[in-house]
């Protein structure tokens, strides 16, 4: 049921660590602002995806599969073509078109978990989502310094071209990003509609304009746990977003101590944060084993509080750095908040959530992932600029913060599955 995130994750943990380093070898200098397009297409995208979901039926591809392979599909694509944009439009473009076929794949898995497992079980289940997608994350991650330093591929490259091993761990992604989600559509089996004779009924009932209207005023009439939520979820993003976004300009800045993305020194830094990325995402994967016994001795609320705290003094750290090795340190912290972030939200949330609109409500869920991309992607250059006058570092120090209020605010939400 899982081992389909892994591809995803592929995809998810190549652009992370690899996009802005892109962007930055074609001339950008808006970083963030090239961030924008796709999220702003997921809040369209998200509740559409969703209810579609809900309401598809097919006796051989079942309800959620046929979503996570077209999204896979042009995902794959995209992931091989990103890597030879030989002008930064059109980087720009390929990051619009592969983040929003992510995000098509990413919610119905999302709610597949919700669907085919009983409320006991979903903590274990998220959990082991998240050890998938560790697992990618940790080689995508590692795939430009594993292709620079055991094959030898460059890592450097003539002014506004992308270095080999960048190219090709791209290529490599795109390949396995397909295959896991394939294996996934082949081997887990979906269960039909409880009252299939009824599905039907109100599927063909249902007008064109009240699936719209369904789709977009629905967002009015969330669960109030899934509100609480929303708070959560936008100051843990705004922080991760920040990370994803800055991480590299501030380490090659703040700890390498150049800025020349031709330097070699530059790109050792710039592949060091893959390295870093990789590190997260492993102990992530190791982690999502830990978190269903600190849940069940606590509860999901306390165990997400802890987690994100940890993982918001890790960011901080990074600002007290000078050794690139210690940055390791930092990124056990926030790979222990990132296991969690993709754990106890869901598994909180899917217990609220009634049964017939999993997809849909999981698809909305991620406006409050794709709004503090929107908020990010606008601010921050700007406060970069003008506030820290470029010092990067900054930015991963706001982050933190943001992410330890996220964790007290996890103390509000009301978990229906714990009372």
């Amino acid at each position: 049921m899982s081992f389909g995130f892994m591809g995803i994750q592929f995809g998810f943990a190549l652009q992370n660590a690899n996009v802005s380093r892109i962007f930055e070898t074609l001339g950008g200098t808006e970083i963030a602002l090239y961030w924008l397009a796709a999220p702003v297409t997921g809040l369209l995208v998200q509740p559409v995806i969703g209810y579609l979901s809900d309401r598809t039926w097919n006796p051989i591809f079942g309800r959620r599969k046929p979503f996570f392979l077209v999204g896979a599909i042009l995902a794959s694509l995209s992931l091989l073509i990103m890597p030879n944009a030989s002008v930064l439009w059109m980087a720009v473009g390929m990051l619009w078109i592969l983040d929003t076929s992510i995000n098509i794949s990413m919610e119905p898995f999302r709610a597949l978990v919700g669907d085919l497992l009983p409320s006991d079980q979903r903590t274990s289940g998220f959990a082991a989502q998240t050890f998938f997608i560790g697992v990618g994350a940790v080689v995508a991650s590692s795939l430009p310094w594993i292709f620079n330093n055991w094959i030898g591929l460059p890592n450097t490259a003539p002014a506004g071209e992308i270095p080999p091993s960048v190219k090709w761990a791209f290529y490599s992604g795109g390949v396995v990003f397909f295959l896991a989600v394939l294996w996934t559509v082949i081997k887990t089996k979906e269960y039909p509609p409880e009252d299939l004779d009824e599905f039907k009924r109100e599927n063909s009932e249902t007008t064109f304009w009240q699936g719209v209207s369904e789709t977009f005023l629905g967002i009015f009439k969330m669960p109030k746990t899934m509100l609480q939520l929303a708070f959560v979820q936008f100051f843990t993003w705004f922080a991760l977003f920040a990370m994803w976004i800055f991480t590299t300009p501030a380490v090659t800045s703040h700890v390498y101590g150049t800025s020349d993305t031709t330097s070699k020194l530059y790109n050792e830094g710039a592949d060091w944060v893959g390295i870093c990325f990789a590190v997260y995402n492993g102990i992530s994967a190791i982690f999502a084993f830990v978190l269903p016994v600190i849940a069940k001795k606590t509860n999901r609320r306390v165990t997400h509080l802890i987690c994100l705290l940890i993982g918001g003094l890790g960011l901080i750290s990074i600002f007290f750095i000078s050794n690139p090795n210690m940055l390791l340190v930092s990124m056990i912290g926030v790979g222990i908040a990132w296991a969690s972030i993709l754990t106890m939200p869901y598994a909180i949330l899917a217990g609220s959530l009634p049964a017939k609109r999993m997809g849909y409500y999981m698809g909305v869920f991620n406006f409050f992932i794709v709004i503090p991309q929107i908020v990010a992607g606008s601010l921050l250059d700007f406060i970069n600029k003008n506030i820290f006058h470029g010092e990067s570092i900054y930015v991963l120090v706001v982050g933190g913060c943001s992410m330890i209020l996220a964790g007290f605010m996890t103390l509000m939400v009301r978990d229906v599955d714990e009372q």
